[in-house]
């Protein structure tokens, strides 16, 4: 009886792998991106300074690969993200690697919807006007949210990403003496994207 279930398995998944259409593209885009809090220890202060980030715009490139289904698609993309944020005049700058492993669903025609986690290797890391120590995590983990509308060979997506996974990295004031502190450096950043199937 298992010889049978295994051998019904096997028939419908190469006949559905039959039915997919694999393709592939580059894509590039924008994104507005912030990171975490920064805290600083002030020596002659009562009490340590919690500062959040603002939002400035950043870019990203790469390339994916898709497999159709009926209904869904799997779309894994490998791409190179630089992020930008700013702590009072400070600018915090990212340069990673993620690989999002995105599950989408059809609603109707070109319009789709999609989620999946994303897997992240941290670059290098500066905080400018400090001496940035490495990042405690090189290997993040986060989550992307979006839709995308696709017209032919051309796609619109916009997500929204969220890092997991804590991570920071501590500094020393190159401006201030004795100031010290650290970094969360997990993203939150709304990102906009253009992509061509080639």
């Amino acid at each position: 009886m298992k010889k049978i279930f295994l051998l019904i398995f096997l028939l419908s998944t190469g006949i559905t792998f039959s039915q997919t259409e694999k393709n592939w593209g580059i894509k590039a885009g924008l994104n507005y991106s912030s990171n975490g809090d920064l805290f600083a220890e002030i020596p002659e202060a009562t009490n340590d300074i919690k500062t959040g980030s603002d939002s400035k715009v950043g870019f990203h490139f790469g390339v994916f690969g898709k497999l159709d289904f009926p209904k869904i698609y799997l779309r894994p993309e490998l791409v190179y993200t630089k992020t930008k944020s700013d702590y009072d005049g400070a600018d915090f700058d990212m340069s990673k690697l993620d690989l999002p492993v995105l599950l989408g669903y059809k609603i109707i025609g070109p319009l789709s919807v999609f989620a999946g986690p994303s897997f992240q290797y941290i670059l290098d890391t500066d905080l400018e006007g400090t001496d940035l120590e490495d990042v405690e995590n090189d290997f993040t983990v986060g989550l992307n949210v979006g839709a995308a509308v696709n017209l032919g060979n051309i796609g619109l997506d916009v997500r929204y990403e969220r890092g997991f996974s804590e991570n920071e990295a501590s500094f020393i004031s190159n401006n201030i003496t004795d100031v010290s502190g650290r970094v969360d450096s997990r993203p939150s950043q709304l990102i906009f994207s253009l992509s061509l199937r080639l």
